[in-house]
């Protein structure tokens, strides 16, 4: 049963948090891979994206995959987008022992494929593009086969910084235009829609044979047209890869879910999102932006 738009204005206040449908259920795997990867991000210090923003994935990735973000330069970010759960305020900590223990996490975890991210850090000149790149400098040395994913914060726009990541040369550039051109004002805080597209296009600028990467949420009000405009303008920047997946509201102080997509709709933006040109597209209710991340490099290379 769909819930229309008109249907939902009609109800109360209290009626108009949306309930989950059922294909946004999951199922929990808390065995030993996953127990033991948490065990060892805290005693090396770390923080992971999958904990942070609270991934649905987290028990796939972690037990299954045995994959995980990396979220580097701390756990407070300097923005307070509306619909991310990391908390913000004045971050502290900038640990140049860190890029280490990143890599020496990944030497342990075997991975194949890593994704390193971080909160955005307004507060540095840098916005620290030097401890990000040192961290992929680090991992390479640790780990010469692993492939590499960079997801940053737009740096402020400050394409110096950009550089900075790019010349330590990842595998992927990933940066997330997170929503449609009209909804991001309300959604991102300081980010701008603009500034996202030329952060992406500068970066395949810098390094054409890098593919670069990005993410969509939906289900925040945005129309199919103005979706399908999105898709338009990443590939206009020379994007590869997207994935699209469904906004959840972490918290009842975040933006509310207005719609939730089907796993049909899903499929047909997948589709669409090929037939424009993107090299690989994941399309699907719980689609976070690396999930299956190390699937996408090599699809990504092979259609460079």
């Amino acid at each position: 049963m769909y819930i229309n738009e008109w249907s939902v204005k009609k109800m109360s206040t209290k009626e108009q948090h949306l309930r989950k449908p059922e294909w946004l259920k999951i199922k929990l795997n808390t065995n030993e891979h996953y127990t033991g990867l948490k065990k060892m991000m805290r005693e090396k210090q770390l923080h992971t994206v999958c904990e942070e923003a609270r991934c649905p994935n987290i028990h796939e990735c972690w037990a299954v995959r045995r994959t995980a973000t990396f979220m580097i330069l701390g756990d407070v970010c300097t923005r307070a987008c509306r619909f991310c759960a990391v908390k913000t305020g004045l971050p502290t900590e900038l640990d140049w022992q860190e890029p280490e223990r990143v890599a020496e996490s990944v030497r342990l975890m075997n991975l194949k494929h890593v994704v390193v991210t971080a909160v955005a850090r307004d507060d540095l000149k840098d916005g620290g593009a030097a401890v990000f790149a040192e961290t992929v400098r680090a991992i390479r040395r640790k780990n010469p086969l692993t492939t590499i994913e960079v997801l940053p914060s737009d740096m402020g726009g400050v394409y110096e910084n950009l550089k900075t990541l790019m010349d330590a040369r990842p595998d992927i550039l990933n940066h997330n235009i997170e929503t449609v051109r009209r909804l991001t004002p309300r959604v991102r805080a300081r980010a701008t829609y603009e500034r996202s597209l030329e952060f992406l296009r500068r970066a395949k600028e810098m390094q054409p044979d890098i593919p670069t990467k990005s993410s969509l949420m939906v289900g925040l009000g945005e129309t199919k047209e103005e979706i399908l405009e999105t898709m338009d303008d990443l590939r206009a920047v020379g994007v590869n890869i997207l994935t699209i997946g469904q906004y959840l509201q972490p918290t009842k102080k975040h933006l509310k879910v207005e719609k939730y997509y089907h796993p049909h709709e899903f499929m047909e933006l997948k589709e669409i999102a090929l037939a424009k040109g993107f090299s690989h597209c994941e399309s699907g209710p719980l689609v976070r932006s690396s999930y299956h991340a190390d699937e996408q490099v090599q699809s990504a290379k092979a259609n460079q």
